[in-house]
């Protein structure tokens, strides 16, 4: 995780821009921001291979990101995307203080977290929020440490929904059975806290579960899926520094990289992607 600027030749062309996953739910990130912001090149790294990230320790996931990172950096990215809640709660902030400046400072590693958190005071009119995530997530706080610097009014409720990715990655989320395990950490989120009207999909794998995840809440709560947000917080951060727009390719197109067999990652990332891909396969550490 030393690597430097010296060590490592980093292209200084302009290039696509990043987008990372420990899986395939950053993938419902990236099919936001090829909607929102199509004229650019994006480049996709799920880490399959290693995936879930979210019962790694802190240490593994900030090595295993890095190295994403840097992998992405080296295939002339100058802006990636963390588009995991795991990889953004658990390594954003030493990738951002401790690694950037050592290899390059100029390139920027930007997360979910924060973006979401940004919109989530103009949403809210109960000054009641809850958090629907990962345990690994709702363990880290994150989402409350950020509300609470930008919102400090706002109270947050956060929920665990540990069966939530599973169901998704077994291809369960339209089926029936799936419903109990869908409602569940909903009611007891609201049983909690009833006077919340806004509600964080935490996972960027939950957008796939929206459905269900609308049909069990009340219709007056706002449901906050992060995709969305985090392309309008992207385009807006390109506006105000077009020194990295700058070093942005614009081709229009979409590439995958996953750590797994491509033949096992193509088929289930086409659906989180909503279109057919052909992903390459790379090792990384």
């Amino acid at each position: 995780m030393g690597e430097g600027k010296g060590q490592v030749k980093l292209p200084e062309a302009a290039g696509p821009i990043g987008v990372f996953d420990s899986g395939y739910g950053g993938l419902t990130v990236l099919r936001e921001l090829v909607a929102l912001m199509p004229h650019y090149d994006y480049l996709y790294l799920g880490d399959n291979a290693r995936a879930p990230y979210g019962t790694r320790s802190f240490e593994l996931v900030c090595q295993f990101t890095w190295q994403a990172v840097l992998r992405l950096f080296q295939m002339g990215c100058h802006l990636v995307i963390l588009a995991c809640n795991t990889a953004s709660a658990k390594a954003l902030r030493t990738i951002q203080q401790q690694r950037l400046p050592s290899v390059d400072p100029e390139r920027r590693v930007l997360g979910v977290i924060r973006p979401t958190a940004e919109c989530v005071g103009e949403i809210t009119k109960s000054r009641s929020v809850g958090v629907l995530a990962t345990p690994g997530t709702v363990r880290s706080r994150t989402y409350e440490l950020e509300i609470a610097k930008l919102s400090p009014d706002i109270k947050v409720t956060s929920v665990a929904c540990p069966l939530w990715v599973p169901l998704v990655e077994a291809g369960e989320q339209e089926s029936e059975g799936a419903d109990y395990f869908v409602r569940k950490p909903i009611d007891e989120l609201l049983q909690e806290a009833p006077e919340t009207d806004a509600i964080i999909l935490g996972c960027t794998h939950y957008p796939l579960l929206l459905p269900k995840i609308r049909r069990h809440t009340p219709q007056s709560v706002t449901l906050i899926p992060q995709g969305r947000y985090v392309a309008e917080s992207l385009r807006s951060y390109l506006l105000r520094h077009p020194e990295m727009d700058a070093k942005l390719t614009r081709n229009s197109t979409v590439s995958c990289l996953t750590t797994e067999r491509t033949d096992f990652f193509d088929p289930s990332a086409a659906l989180f992607l909503g279109q057919p891909v052909s992903s390459r396969h790379i090792s990384l550490g």
